[in-house]
């Protein structure tokens, strides 16, 4: 019959059990190190062979034409726009199709923005932290922002969405646990944030909306002196209408003895 373990035994199985656990969590810890610095230098590499992380199609196409520039404080040019050759004979020109740009001057490409046959924006990807992976996702409609998606969690995916209704943000839908779905709403008016959404039971709609009272009672008081500004502005210039009547009819009125020239 096998002896049940004793207590110090237990106890050596239970710290070998988290000695154990501690090297795997190590050794996933430095897989993903070594994984990141690995893609980190492989983008390094294609650089110093000439790959720019470049978005645009333009390699080989003789229906494309490339223009190159810098900007101040560049040493070589970081600037790079991609024409498409449209028409033919006289009424051959060039549309921009697409514009990437290196903001941080490393070699890579971080910021790529394509445009329709009127020269208004539609879409733009952006590497904003420099990591080598896009974070965020602009649309644009009639050449005004739309919609941003941006990545705050690192995870490729995005986990922010913002609304723009003719160019002003008009609400931001957040999706904080990383399920797919928004749990967090923010509604703006003119800029300024109204009120907040909060999905407490993760099925993907509002359960709670929670509103500045500071902020809208400070916009009533505002409306309210403007409205009164506006009464005091007309009964100011209904006065001054009927000041400058009076002084008109007592510069017409007939002067007590005076004879017109009809009458003599």
């Amino acid at each position: 019959m096998k002896k049940p373990a004793s207590s110090r035994q237990r106890m050596r199985w239970a710290l070998l059990g988290s000695i154990l656990v501690g090297v795997g969590c190590q050794a996933s810890t430095s897989a993903q190190t070594r994984t990141k610095a690995a893609s980190q230098a492989n983008l390094v590499s294609a650089v110093h062979m000439g790959d720019d992380a470049a978005r645009c199609e333009f390699k080989g196409r003789s229906d494309r034409d490339v223009e190159e520039s810098a900007t101040l404080g560049a040493l070589k040019p970081n600037i790079r726009r991609i024409y498409a050759m449209v028409g033919e004979g006289e009424e051959r020109h060039k549309s921009l199709l697409c514009r990437e740009i290196d903001t941080n001057l490393d070699g890579v490409k971080d910021v790529i923005r394509t445009y329709n046959d009127k020269g208004e924006g539609l879409r733009e990807v952006a590497d904003s932290n420099y990591d080598g992976k896009v974070d965020t996702w602009i649309t644009f409609a009639h050449g005004r922002i739309a919609k941003v998606d941006l990545d705050r969690s690192g995870r490729g995916q995005p986990d922010e969405f913002r609304y723009y209704v003719q160019g002003k943000l008009s609400r931001i839908q957040r999706d904080t646990n990383h399920d797919g779905r928004p749990d967090v709403w923010e509604i703006y008016e003119d800029g300024e944030l109204k009120r907040m959404g909060w999905d407490l039971d993760g099925d993907g709609r509002v359960d709670r909306w929670d509103r500045d009272e500071v902020a809208e009672r400070t916009a009533l008081e505002k409306e309210m002196q403007n409205e009164e500004k506006r009464k005091q502005d007309e009964a100011a210039k209904k006065k001054a209408d009927e000041d400058a009547a009076a002084k008109d009819g007592a510069s017409t009125k007939p002067v007590p003895g005076h004879v017109s020239a009809r009458k003599r």
